[in-house]
């Protein structure tokens, strides 16, 4: 089984192309869906007592987690040391899983891959990458974004061009839903020469 990495700046079109991959019947993560999972469920007292006013009946209540962590940026990187060993935990279920059903190829979105500096064992890494003006229009678009917000999530991120020179194979969202899908297509034919796509 092959396992193939997936990152890149905010609002550069990975879920896009998670999606995409997930549409030509190939086994998905996203570290960002396992987050929300977490908040959603009974929340561990370990995440709980890092800011009490945000959980309410066990549940995160993330509008009032964001403005905190907005006001006081450095407790993001806290927040994530409770945080990333959960998502890292149902990663190696997904693992264990996809070991099981056989299949031949999994991805895995993980936006602070780099960052992070955890070893998932990828067999490769894929960068999406878009013009800055694209990007900041992509996250300005979405609910609760704030132009304060984004610069706190690109500081904290390393910059699109280190991100590329990092990559196995390139992702550039610039253009049509129709032409990130051709670049999948061509990635799956290089990492499974014998697929048929």
């Amino acid at each position: 089984m092959k396992k193939l990495g997936l990152t890149g700046s905010i609002a550069t079109g990975k879920s896009t192309i998670l999606k995409i991959f997930s549409e030509l019947g190939y086994a998905i993560f996203s570290a960002d869906d396992e987050v929300h999972q977490i908040y959603k469920r009974k929340v561990p007292l370990q995440i709980k007592s890092f800011y009490p006013p945000a959980f309410k009946k066990d549940q995160v209540d993330r509008n009032i987690l964001a403005k905190y962590l907005l006001e006081n940026p450095k407790k993001l990187t806290d927040l994530e040391a409770l945080v990333h060993p959960l998502v890292n935990q149902r990663y190696e279920d997904f693992i264990r899983t996809s070991k099981n059903q056989n299949q031949q190829l999994i991805i895995a979105d993980i936006p602070l891959l780099f960052e992070s500096k955890y070893d998932y064992g990828f067999d490769a890494i894929a960068v999406s990458f878009c013009s800055p003006q694209i990007q900041k229009k992509r996250a300005l678009s979405r609910q609760g974004m704030t132009e304060k917000k984004l610069q706190v999530i690109l500081d904290r991120q390393i910059d699109q061009e280190n991100k590329k020179q990092r990559a196995d194979y390139l992702i550039d969202t610039n253009g049509s839903i129709q032409k990130t899908r051709e670049q999948v297509k061509n990635i799956i034919t290089k990492i499974l020469p014998t697929s048929i796509n």
